[in-house]
């Protein structure tokens, strides 16, 4: 079952009012965006972009059942939100969410790659019809390139040990299915991993990362996302990885910046352009009774800006 995560404190968080003009770059299943635009109402605007072209699908038909307002889909990453919103006529928004990471969907579908609780082809394209699988990344990459990747984009301290091991077994066949990756992985560190993660994790995260530009896609999205956003505007951003909850933090402290006193007198702005003001003071994450109900939001966390009235750029 599909439970959108944080959904109370994201909607609160972006403020929807009726006539809102709304971008949702990572659709899913519409959770989230179904319930800004009901409070959005028939006058409100939705733009949902999705890489996945069966999340779209299954977007539009959740749109459908009664979902007020405008509703423009389009199939494409979320680094591309600022091209994707000026193409389809969204010039200037009210509001924008990015819901990060790997759906439910895309977890429990074993032919899609993305978990190691279930044997399916080591694919992880968020995009299946285009691009390099995991599978192919993994036969490309030699040690230290996988080394490094496992360490920068999974923050897997055994880094090294992995892809050795996934060196020496990739001579003997090449490594194509999810639980085959998964029991190399835990061979490799034995009992050196977090308990009550398994040893795959960080390694699954880093090789989906890689595959789908996440990082680079996330940059892009932020700042041309930001750009977007109308005095007043604002953006929610939910992170499920320490590695891209930093990214947000940094991108959006550095648009609310500082107006700095000059010894000469008057004043100076230190920060990105356009400026911003935090609309949450820390992360948000889940409460206790969100996470007896849905386990999946026990990572997450939610960041949100506001643009301000005088901003620039």
């Amino acid at each position: 079952m599909h439970i959108p995560v944080l959904l109370d404190e994201t909607v609160a968080a972006l403020a929807p009012r009726p006539g809102y003009v709304y971008i949702d770059g990572t659709l899913g299943r519409a959770g989230h965006a179904s319930a800004v635009m009901r409070l959005a109402g028939p006058t409100g605007r939705l733009l949902g972009i999705d890489r996945d072209g069966e999340a779209l699908a299954r977007a539009a038909a959740a749109l459908r059942e009664g979902v007020p307002g405008e509703h423009v889909l389009a199939q494409g990453g979320h680094g591309d939100i600022e091209a994707l919103a000026r193409a389809h006529g969204f010039e200037a928004v009210d509001a924008i969410l990015l819901d990060l990471g790997v759906s439910s969907d895309q977890l429990d579908t074993p032919g899609r790659g993305f978990s190691f609780r279930a044997d399916g082809p080591l694919d992880m394209r968020m995009r299946n019809d285009a691009g390099e699988t995991a599978a192919e990344l993994l036969a490309r990459l030699d040690v230290a390139e996988m080394a490094r990747l496992f360490r920068e984009l999974g923050e897997e301290r055994q880094a090294l040990r992995i892809a050795r091991a996934i060196d020496r077994e990739r001579r003997r066949e090449p490594i194509v299915r999810t639980l085959r990756l998964a029991e190399i992985v835990a061979r490799a560190v034995g009992g050196a991993h977090t308990p009550g993660r398994n040893p795959a994790t960080r390694v699954f995260q880093a090789l989906r990362m890689a595959v789908n530009d996440e990082v680079g896609q996330l940059e892009r999205a932020l700042e041309g996302g930001l750009r977007l956003l109308r005095p007043g505007g604002r953006m929610a951003v939910i992170t499920f990885e320490s590695l891209t909850d930093r990214i947000v933090k940094t991108v959006f402290r550095a648009h609310c910046g500082r107006e700095e006193a000059l010894l000469q007198g008057g004043s100076a702005w230190r920060g990105e352009e356009p400026r911003t003001r935090l609309v949450l003071r820390r992360a948000v994450t889940a409460q206790p009774g969100e996470l007896a109900r849905n386990p999946r939001a026990r990572s997450a966390k939610l960041r949100a800006v506001e643009r301000l009235a005088f901003a620039e750029g």
